[in-house]
């Protein structure tokens, strides 16, 4: 009997470990449609050293598809790097993967964000014992204020996924088909971590706006990127920490999964499976799929090379951004 009951012992242990560490993070989402087309915004400088750009991106809620605003971020420790959440096509969805920090830049579908996200890896800086020092040739940064800075444009040309029509998918009909490179697959298996509270504050407010929905702007957004992560009126900035540890994001062992079904009458219904966190009710949605592959997406704009010092453009303040901008990098 002690001999069997070691032997469960075991079993559960082996069972336990053989589960991928990404089972435990957040949600995982799978749309039955395409995200709209990334919009062409202008990066905000880098208002403090150590802090990493994380590019904006679509994101999905009850009511559709909604930008979250590209920002800066302090990075949760000195040499961890963003890599940024990607929309990939599998069984005739879009399956949303979750970013992540870890000591390298993993895959990220190919996209090609900009401002050193050009779709393989990043070229935007990289850390020197603990400064992190900023490639210029892509990004945007304070100079009165960062000091670490270098010009760096053949890692930026080696890097660079063409993607004119600013596609904001990865794989499938019209998508970026981009393989994961050895190096990529690498960093995939390290050890990682989660959204910090910064950037999961981030997005919540993004989500609270309803100017921030596809159905509300028509896939162009008005706050576009901020140089600081938004914050609620209500609650103060979060306090610098990060989440747990997690994987890659792969859809393997995923804890929760949810898809939205967008049908011809209007409707999105949601499936969810072992769910660990509450979700509300899904509110009726505006736009009805029409045929994924082929749905249009918003006029895109002509994807220029990086520029190093274009001249400054201004737009409307974005909340918390507390400084004049001293240059301005664009992504076209």
């Amino acid at each position: 009997m002690q001999l069997l009951r070691s032997a469960r012992w075991f079993l559960l242990a082996l069972v336990v470990l053989l589960i991928p560490v990404s089972s435990h993070a957040g949600v995982f989402i799978s749309v039955g449609f395409a995200p709209p087309a990334l919009p062409v915004y202008v990066q905000p400088p880098c208002p403090e050293p150590g802090w990493m750009w994380t590019p904006g991106y679509w994101a999905y809620g009850d009511d559709g598809y909604y930008w979250v605003p590209g920002t800066w971020v302090p990075a949760p420790r000195p040499g961890l790097l963003w890599t940024p959440h990607y929309w990939g096509w599998e069984n005739g969805h879009y399956i949303f993967h979750e970013g992540y920090w870890g000591p390298h830049v993993g895959y990220y579908g190919g996209v090609n964000y900009g401002f050193g996200y050009m779709g393989i890896g990043f070229a935007g800086g990289e850390w020197r014992g603990h400064d992190f020092h900023y490639n210029t040739a892509v990004v945007n940064v304070n100079r009165t204020v960062i000091h670490n800075t270098y010009v760096n444009t053949t890692i930026v040309n080696r890097t660079t996924i063409v993607n004119n029509n600013h596609v904001g998918f990865s794989g499938g009909p019209g998508g970026i088909h981009h393989d994961p490179a050895p190096e990529e697959r690498v960093a995939e298996r390290e050890q990682h971590v989660g959204r910090s509270s910064f950037q999961q504050q981030h997005e919540t407010t993004a989500r609270s706006d309803r100017n921030s929905f596809a159905k509300n702007n028509g896939g162009r957004p008005s706050n576009l990127a901020v140089a600081r992560p938004l914050a609620a009126n209500s609650h103060p900035a979060p306090a610098q920490q990060h989440t747990a540890s997690h994987g890659s994001g792969a859809v393997a062992g995923r804890a929760d999964t949810r898809t939205y079904n967008a049908s011809h009458s209007n409707t999105a219904t949601v499936q969810a499976h072992s769910a660990s966190q509450p979700h509300a009710a899904p509110q009726p949605h505006a736009a009805p799929q029409q045929h994924p592959a082929s749905q249009p997406h918003s006029a895109p704009q002509p994807h220029a090379a990086p520029q190093q010092h274009p001249a400054p453009q201004h737009q409307a303040p974005a909340p918390r951004q507390e400084e004049h901008q001293h240059g301005e990098h664009q992504h076209r």
